[in-house]
């Protein structure tokens, strides 16, 4: 696949791995893509796409990590990027690829920016040492240092690869969406959404609710609806994000209040995040909105957001669903190699433009 980018720095080719571990744990992303000179903008080339999926081991340590001790969790920070790094040499022999460097986001096990902070793990240096190739990490930390939310950082990409939409909404362990609005980037998090809906799926002894057959199979509870709505973020104005703490403070407790069957509250939750998604777009049926992540293969979730929005819904093919954030990454990686902007303040609220991402040689 190759899209057009109006970048506005000279650069050779380059060939970059981008990797994604998102909130839902549904495993570790890998995108394989190519950036290339083209007169006065740039190619973008999809090459090999890979998830691999947690073990049970990682699986527990990872959810186990919020509450751990220093030790364990500085441990886990540089074992997890020499984990990374394996799957760095094996996805890179497997394919035969000839690889510039690597941009990790890492993954998030604390996200506060209020308090100033955000937590991604996958030591870098442990990374670049593992597979021999030079690597951009920790992207979040410099924003939230001038002031930013540290998220979303997927828009610059959004903005540049995807011009053809009007909103382009990233159904993971979050749902975000971005747009350009008098000439500028704005993007936040709408809601909960995989991270929610995989507790209802584990419930029933599934790791997720498959075409939203759970949420499909019971009924909306109105009362909860509405306490779903009434939460105070959905009143905030952007820039503001969402992280796993929120959840375990606000929504599990709120939804174990109201006693109800699995079914119901999956099927209320995706009311609830369809209406929330609603709410952001001007219901303009002319414009397009592009939907990726693992929500966009629930199609019971896809369908009641096309019950609350008159925009246009589009699922691009398979590979962009699943990967574009680990291609957007990449993507901000080669803009911090280049020292150029990679969060946007417009976004996340920061004092200026940042370049994010710590670098590291092998």
């Amino acid at each position: 696949m190759v899209i057009k980018i109006p970048i506005q720095f000279i650069m050779q080719k380059h060939r970059i791995i981008g990797i994604m571990s998102g909130t839902s744990l549904d495993g570790v992303d890998l995108a394989y893509c190519e950036f290339e000179e083209s007169g006065n903008s740039h190619t973008f080339n999809i090459g090999a796409c890979e998830t691999v999926a947690y073990t049970d081991s990682w699986l527990s340590q990872l959810n186990a990590l919020p509450g751990a001790s220093a030790l364990e969790y500085a441990e886990t920070h540089t074992r997890y990027g020499r984990y990374l790094g394996g799957l760095v040499s094996k996805f890179v022999r497997s394919h035969n690829l000839e690889v510039d460097f690597v941009a990790s986001h890492g993954h998030t096990i604390f996200h506060n920016p209020e308090n100033h902070f955000t937590a991604q793990i996958g030591e870098g240096a442990a990374l670049a040492a593992a597979c021999g190739l030079p690597v951009v990490s920790d992207f979040r930390t410099g924003d939230v240092a001038a002031g930013g939310q540290g998220a979303p950082l997927v828009p610059i990409g959004d903005q540049f690869l995807f011009p053809d939409y009007d909103y382009c909404l990233n159904l993971g362990g979050f749902a975000n969406i971005s747009m350009q609005v008098k000439g500028e980037r704005l993007a936040f998090d709408i809601s909960p959404a995989n991270i929610i809906l995989n507790y209802f799926a584990a419930q029933k002894g599934k790791a997720y609710d498959k075409d939203g057959a759970i949420a499909a199979a019971g009924r909306t509870d109105d009362n909860l609806l509405q306490t779903l709505n009434n939460l105070g973020y959905y009143q905030m104005e952007p820039p503001k994000s969402l992280g796993r703490e929120w959840i375990e403070k606000e929504i599990i407790p709120l939804i174990r209040l109201f006693n109800i069957s699995t079914e119901d509250a999956a099927c209320t939750f995706c009311e609830h995040i369809a209406m929330q998604i609603g709410a952001v777009t001007d219901n303009n049926p002319l414009k397009r909105m592009l939907i990726t992540g693992g929500g966009a293969f629930n199609t019971y979730l896809v369908s009641r957001i096309a019950a609350n929005t008159r925009v246009q819904l589009h699922i691009p093919d398979a590979d962009i669903v699943n990967y574009k954030e680990a291609i957007i990454f990449a993507y901000l990686g080669l803009l911090r190699m280049h020292q150029q902007p990679n969060c946007l303040a417009s976004v996340t609220g920061a004092n200026h433009n940042v370049s994010g991402g710590a670098i590291y040689l092998p």
